[in-house]
């Protein structure tokens, strides 16, 4: 569970600092309480010039807050965030909808939207009173094909506490993400080994976060075939959207890398030991330690399995 400060739940809707002040007070408690069950709120940098009064903008308020709290709410908002910017995976073209017809690409409400379309739960946080005091959020995604999900808004730090009582333990550990998507992703077949690679390396939640995704994609396009065993409609976007281009999240191996690594890219079938596979399509994860590859089995066909078998560091190295 990851939390996202709702930058659309601030819009020039408080009368004076004084009404911004309690509201955006309570926000910064939910803050410190995100942060006793290990989370963070991630906030946009658009929020340090946002509207907060129909006059005033937000440098203009913060010398109105005092100094401990100017300086707090700054120094998130500026300098340590973290940032949803940082973390953001959704593209200007996906066009994200919310409750019916506002555009939400671009914000917060449209990433944590984004990310939970594939399993990666993200919630939001809003000021209070604004046009967002509902929850859930309601969002839809037009970009070739629709979907539909609802993300859950807290205003109040009690809610938002039981929120995190009841959500699972952050992922700390290589082996919690190998046991989330073993569960999760039940139509992909791993190998046993898979996550073998990964395990000497510092656990890092933005590369696992990543990971799922790449297998949330591979997951999907999985049930993306009609009764014939062609592509539906979805399949094909997925295709063009996430395996397609110079910056495909997912992408084959290079002729050269096929030919001199064609050992290191030749693993074992899970199903059957006699037989082997060449997998040299990955999904590609950027980590701050080192890169971090996502090898499976080309093509993904509605009669095959879709044979997972490696997770870790890249390995055409030249």
């Amino acid at each position: 569970m990851e939390l996202l400060f709702n930058d659309l739940s601030l819009h020039g809707q408080f009368h004076n600092a004084r009404d911004f002040e309690e509201s955006i007070g309570r926000v910064m408690e939910m803050r410190e309480v995100a942060g006793r069950f290990g989370r963070e709120l991630h906030c946009h940098r658009n929020m340090v010039n946002a509207q907060v009064t129909p006059e005033l903008r937000m440098p203009q308020v913060v010398g109105a807050l005092g100094a401990d709290k100017g300086r707090a709410l700054m120094g998130w908002l500026t300098k340590y965030g973290p940032f949803i910017e940082d973390i953001r995976e959704h593209e200007g073209d996906d066009y994200l909808l919310a409750y019916g017809n506002a555009d939400v690409t671009d914000t917060a409400v449209g990433e944590a939207a984004y990310r939970r379309f594939y399993g990666i739960d993200r919630r939001l946080v809003s000021l209070a009173p604004s046009t967002w005091n509902f929850s859930p959020v309601p969002v839809d995604w037009h970009n070739g094909v629709s979907k539909s999900v609802d993300i859950e808004n807290y205003r109040e730090r009690e809610a938002l506490q039981r929120g995190l009582e009841s959500a699972p333990p952050p992922m700390q550990t290589w082996r919690d993400l190998e046991e989330i998507v073993r569960t999760r992703y039940t139509a992909l077949t791993f190998s046993d080994d898979a996550f073998e690679p990964i395990r000497p390396h510092p656990f890092v939640s933005s590369a696992a976060d990543r990971i799922i995704q790449i297998l949330g994609i591979l997951y999907d396009l999985k049930h993306s075939f009609d009764a014939q065993g062609r592509l539906t409609n979805e399949g094909h976007e997925l295709r063009r959207k996430h395996f397609v281009g110079d910056k495909a999240l997912i992408t084959d191996s290079s002729d050269t890398d096929k030919a001199r690594y064609r050992k290191e890219l030749t693993f074992r079938n899970p199903l059957n030991p006699n037989e082997d596979l060449f997998c040299t399509w990955h999904g590609k994860v950027k980590s701050t330690n080192v890169p971090i590859r996502v090898h499976y089995h080309w093509p993904i066909r509605a009669d095959a399995p879709v044979y997972v078998v490696y997770v870790g560091t890249k390995i055409a190295t030249g």
